[in-house]
């Protein structure tokens, strides 16, 4: 009988709830779990996945918090490895809709190796003329939220002012873009002389802002929008969303996508000038991309295209290893990362 080879199945452990900015040491990498590379003949509806590609996103922070009252995705158990999204290979399969060798993107744990249960999180990658890491971000999550952000909420037309804030992020990058082809003046703002440079000379930005630089929002958002703003698309919150009010036009749109100054804070910043959503008759609506995957086919159908003509861009800040995980994600909530930060588990 052929013996079936067990390994050591490196992980990213979340180790305890976090209050304030998190540490590394909130994480740890251990070697310590172990993996059979082959299911059994008795094991039915699973896959076994090598794990690939890591996407490190905003969002991972929210989940090490406890639970809040509406959250719509659940907290990490202390203990246990990480979630978030990645790109794997499957090994072996006994799911009948899944088969040894395919590529899928979806929610896997943070190690080497997974046995995946639940598969109703993963979509399997048909196009592979593309970068396999593109599918922590263009064409996965952020993308999708780029595209559903500014197409379903914002009900863009042409000519229109838009504001993006954490512009060089993985999905701010692309709603400016998305914007620019949508022949609408875009500006965005980022927290460095190298990201304002990259969101002009190679995102297409009709102009950008390193908001540590101004004292006065409101006055730097009147310098680049001297008419008002048509579209914000939110990925900040606190004082950039409130200047940000003030200087809507009527009949504003905004899509709020996340609010990453706020993660950090054992108590969120207010904001004082909502009354300007009554005033300027704005709309303003929160959305969660997981509700508008049905979408994702109608996506790749715009997007491949655009990417093989080269008529838009993605930049990524690519970390090597698995031990350097804790860190890129730690990096993600100070600025560090330039691009959509994506960490290598495995080389194809």
């Amino acid at each position: 009988m052929e013996e079936v080879s067990v390994v050591r199945n490196k992980q990213v452990i979340f180790k305890q709830f976090v209050n304030g900015y998190p540490k590394t040491s909130d994480m740890e990498v251990t070697s310590d779990a172990t993996i059979r590379l082959e299911l059994s003949k008795n094991e039915t509806g699973l896959i076994l996945t090598k794990n690939l590609y890591l996407s490190c996103d905003p969002f991972l922070r929210n989940r090490m918090n406890q639970t809040l009252e509406g959250a719509y995705i659940h907290s990490f158990t202390p203990g246990s490895p990480i979630i978030g999204y990645g790109v794997s290979r499957i090994l072996d399969s006994s799911h009948p809709d899944f088969k040894k060798g395919e590529l899928i993107w979806g929610l896997i744990n943070w190690e080497e190796y997974s046995l995946i249960k639940d598969t109703s999180s993963f979509m399997k990658i048909q196009h592979t003329d593309v970068p396999l890491s593109y599918y922590t971000g263009i064409l996965g999550m952020p993308g999708m939220t780029a595209y559903v952000g500014f197409y379903k909420i914002c009900s863009p037309k042409k000519g229109d002012t838009v504001f993006v804030s954490a512009a060089s992020g993985a999905v701010g990058q692309l709603v400016g873009q998305f914007a620019k082809l949508f022949g609408c003046y875009v500006v965005g703002s980022a927290g460095s002389k190298e990201k304002v440079d990259l969101l002009k000379n190679k995102f297409g930005f009709d102009e950008a802002f390193n908001y540590k630089e101004e004292q006065d929002l409101n006055a730097a958002l009147k310098r680049y929008f001297p008419d008002g703003i048509d579209i914000y698309f939110e990925n900040v919150g606190g004082k950039m969303l409130d200047e940000v009010l003030r200087n809507m036009k009527f009949h504003g749109r905004i899509a709020a996508c996340g609010m990453i100054s706020q993660y950090n804070l054992d108590q969120p910043e207010g904001t004082h000038n909502l009354f300007m959503i009554v005033m300027k008759r704005l709309r303003m609506e929160g959305f969660v991309v997981f509700d508008h995957y049905d979408s994702y086919p109608k996506y790749l159908e715009m997007i491949l295209p655009l990417i093989h003509e080269g008529k838009i861009t993605y930049v990524e800040d690519i970390v090597e290893g698995l031990e350097n995980a804790p860190a890129a994600l730690i990096g993600l909530y100070s600025g560090l990362n330039i691009g959509k930060q994506v960490v290598v588990i495995a080389h194809e």
